[in-house]
């Protein structure tokens, strides 16, 4: 079990404000954040529906605005934060980018690959491997993720979305 940090905490729960805001504009509520020398350097929620874009995952945009923050593809040192375990396509940008460190919250059974059905972080074929750990506040993200799908089936209004409560366990 990994031990985590204040810090670890405090840049997960703004993965988790990232997605919320992906479950404000409909889309399914995933977040993350990347950061470098304990500086905030790239931020996303998932935007595949509004935009029409199959790549636009939370990591990728978060991703994306860190190499535009240093001015480059790599990202040593860097660390990872996301509600959910990355997908395949994300966890290949994470070992391009040679970030460091992944933590996530939940795991996902159906797609994850940094561990679940597959690993492509720590794969002994690949130039780069990162640390990863996961289960940092799993109970949050996976309360939002079953509150989506849940609505979505049902047809409720997403705007009307209740917030984690921890009586609710």
């Amino acid at each position: 079990m990994a031990s985590f940090t204040q810090a670890d905490h405090l840049f997960m729960e703004e993965a988790l404000l990232e997605a919320q805001a992906a479950a404000d504009i409909e889309e399914v509520p995933v977040g993350a954040i990347v950061v470098k020398d304990g500086r905030i350097i790239g931020r996303g929620h998932n935007r595949k529906e509004t935009d029409k874009d199959a790549t636009l995952h939370a990591e990728m945009i978060a991703i994306r605005q860190a190499c535009a923050c240093l001015g480059g593809w790599r990202l040593p040192g860097a660390v990872l934060y996301v509600t959910l375990e990355p997908c395949p396509m994300c966890a290949g940008a994470l070992v391009q980018a040679r970030i460091a460190r992944l933590v996530y919250a939940a795991t996902d059974p159906k797609s994850g690959a940094c561990g679940s059905v597959l690993d492509l972080c720590r794969h002994p074929a690949l130039n780069h491997h990162l640390l990863v750990e996961g289960g940092l506040e799993e109970e949050r993200a996976a309360y939002l993720l079953k509150q989506f799908f849940r609505q979505k089936r049902q047809g409720v209004d997403r705007k009307q979305q209740p917030t984690y409560n921890e009586s609710e366990k």
